[in-house]
């Protein structure tokens, strides 16, 4: 028999009104408060996310295929259902403290935390990315190894 420890990572992230969620090969969830139009990827602002913590679940990930989970707070009434998965291998060698990075591609940087991913922020349900001009709005970022 095979045990398989599943490894779950949790953050959130905030809308902005600069958000557009146009770019054809990334996305991106930023620890900054404050973007600008030109980061046509970005999607996520004042992104909670834990370098350690990230480099743990990389560590203790058994597989490199990961599945992430963008949602909507629960308590959202209007855009409760909108739920976008992206899968995606890990880059082991992520090492960011500020911009959380997915490519389709398979460039990895420090910046990048997935490569060869199935979607971008082009790709992503355009309720969502309504929902994410919003500066009181919030989504949860759930990654999940496979």
């Amino acid at each position: 028999m095979i045990l398989i420890h599943k490894m779950i990572y949790k953050f959130h992230a905030y809308g902005h009104p600069n958000i557009l969620g146009t770019h054809k090969t990334t996305l991106e969830f930023t620890k900054e408060k404050e973007v600008t139009l030109n980061g046509d990827c970005i999607i996520g602002v004042d992104a909670g996310f834990d370098l350690d913590k990230l480099n743990e679940f990389i560590k203790n990930s058994e597989n490199k295929n990961i599945l992430i989970t963008i949602q909507p707070a629960p308590d959202d009434k209007k855009y409760g259902k909108i739920n976008e998965t992206i899968t995606a291998d890990v880059n082991p060698n992520f090492g960011s403290n500020k911009e959380f990075v997915i490519r389709k591609t398979d460039f990895a940087s420090e910046r990048t935390f997935g490569i060869k991913a199935n979607k971008s922020s082009s790709d992503l349900n355009r309720d969502l990315i309504s929902f994410l001009k919003e500066k009181k709005n919030k989504v949860s970022v759930i990654i999940e190894n496979m």
